[in-house]
């Protein structure tokens, strides 16, 4: 993967922000980390102190994040026509068939079940940024402020 890609990870724990950036430690990429949607959406847009932000080439969106937030930056995203070609791979503990539905309904590219173990954690994380970064064929974000 080449290091000018970009991932942004919308994530409200700690914890899983930080597996996931371990994950990828050997992976040439930078990151953003939004707590929640959003800050998510400052980031995107180039808001306030993320004025000078990078556009990801990936975002892995927690689906459970506080107030409802992921389906509506999903929805969002997916509406705006700078924005909706970045591949959106939600991440989340949810093996419930409408949190499924609902994610391709608002076009999520993929919809992940976090493991539970670190190992499958780590193989499931790389294994994403590898097909969307580096498989699949993808157009580089619009860098428009």
């Amino acid at each position: 993967m080449p290091a000018h890609h970009h991932i942004l990870i919308v994530e409200d724990n700690p914890g899983d922000v930080r597996l996931i950036r371990e994950a990828l430690r050997d992976v040439p990429v930078t990151f953003d980390v939004a707590m929640d949607a959003d800050q998510a959406i400052e980031i995107l847009y180039r808001r306030g102190k993320h004025a000078g932000a990078q556009r990801p080439n990936l975002v892995f969106l927690d689906f459970n994040l506080p107030k409802g937030g992921s389906r509506e930056l999903l929805r969002t995203l997916k509406q705006d026509e700078d924005l909706r070609l970045i591949p959106i791979a939600v991440l989340t503990t949810s093996e419930a068939d409408k949190d499924i539905r609902d994610a391709y309904q608002l076009h999520a590219n993929c919809y992940l079940r976090k493991p539970l173990d670190l190992d499958s954690f780590f193989r499931t994380i790389r294994g994403t940024a590898e097909f969307w970064l580096n498989v699949a064929s993808t157009v580089e974000p619009v860098q428009r402020g």
